[in-house]
């Protein structure tokens, strides 16, 4: 079938992966049972509906479209990206929950705009980097233009707040920017700014703070704001190395917050222990690389940037979900790709491998 066409490899582990993700997110879904005002079967439908059948059409238009035509659309998608984004703040549309302002309500379900948001940044990024590659040594024809992309997304996402994805969209386009040739003086000039506005940030959203201090002492408050990773990394030993059995995890009935969202690794790496983590890590690995190799055999620095964003996009953020559930960097709410709640996660991510496989599609012979 021609619009599976591009790269066997690469289109074999989105296949496994998603696949398994569905597996995987219905095991760890059934610890809702045991709580009040969950609905297992429609959470489910509406993962393998709207996630997964939805996802999978997207993939294939993402894979169809052609990449001349993405070039010329990827302003005007950006632009419909941050619109959408903008909605969460419109009263009666936009959707509060936890603290934050993050979804777009449309009665049956929710969506997260932030997810589409990553994807028109990337195409709008490496439309913009492409034809200026050469002039990027330039601070007013690089450096600034590239802060200004960053500023406007940047700003709706904290002010939801989404603090997480801010900082997951500033590390891709920093990758995006310096892969395209930008002079490594940029990279000073960007991580003094960083390291500034980490700190405002800090000063501003308190539970920023909170969420460091738990990191670097979370034995200190193990029934409050240390009780999410006592209990994940509870859950993830007692899996030991084949663990409990599929189907079989304790911590998701009882102990777990969100065990079909940020908590879905460790439920995981309960049921299957060390060696069947140690396979879905590899998984994540395999594809991200396979999507470094498509970005490197691009026929042009567009497909090529393009391939290597979404890549980065989707590695970054299961070493980052996976990492939090470890302990080893604070948490961050960011979902495991493919896997974790969110019909409108798991579209946006089949979306940017239907792109990365359509870039496979045009390589150099």
């Amino acid at each position: 079938m021609k619009l599976l066409s591009g790269d066997r490899i690469f289109l074999m582990l989105v296949l496994s992966i998603a696949l398994a993700g569905l597996a995987i997110f219905s095991s760890a879904t059934l610890g809702l049972l045991a709580r009040e005002n969950s609905s297992v079967s429609q959470d489910i439908l509406l993962q393998a509906g709207l996630g997964l059948g939805l996802g999978f059409l997207a993939f294939l238009a993402a894979r169809a479209i052609s990449l001349i035509w993405i070039r010329r659309l990827a302003p005007y998608l950006f632009l419909l990206t941050i619109i959408f984004t903008a909605l969460v703040f419109v009263p009666g549309i936009g959707f509060h929950a936890g603290g934050a302002t993050r979804w777009v309500d449309l009665g049956f379900t929710t969506v997260q705009p932030a997810e589409f948001l990553k994807i028109g940044f990337v195409l709008a990024l490496a439309a913009w980097l492409a034809p200026r590659a050469q002039k990027l040594t330039s601070v007013w024809r690089g450096l600034v233009p590239f802060v200004a992309m960053l500023a406007v997304p940047a700003v709706l996402l904290l002010a939801q707040p989404n603090t997480s994805t801010a900082l997951l969209l500033l590390a891709t386009g920093a990758v995006m920017y310096f892969s395209a040739g930008a002079p490594w003086r940029d990279f000073g000039i960007l991580a003094v700014g960083v390291v500034v506005a980490f700190g405002v940030l800090i000063l501003a959203r308190p539970y920023v703070l909170d969420r460091i201090e738990t990191f670097l002492n979370p034995q200190e408050n193990p029934l409050t704001t240390g009780y999410q990773i006592q209990q994940s990394l509870i859950a993830i030993g007692s899996g030991g190395l084949l663990g409990r059995g599929f189907g079989q995890s304790v911590g998701k009935f009882n102990y777990l917050p969100e065990p079909d969202g940020d908590s879905v690794f460790a439920v995981f790496a309960e049921e299957t222990g060390f060696l069947g983590a140690s396979i879905l890590l590899a998984l994540f690995v395999a594809l991200a690389a396979r999507g470094v190799v498509i970005a490197g055999k691009s026929r042009d620095l567009f497909g090529g940037l393009i391939a290597l964003g979404f890549s980065f996009i989707i590695i970054l953020q299961a070493f980052t979900n996976i990492a939090a559930m470890l302990g080893i960097i604070p948490l961050t709410g960011l979902p495991l790709p493919f896997i974790s709640h969110g019909g409108t996660a798991l579209m946006a991510t089949l979306l940017m491998c239907g792109f990365i496989l359509n870039v496979a599609a045009h390589q150099r012979t």
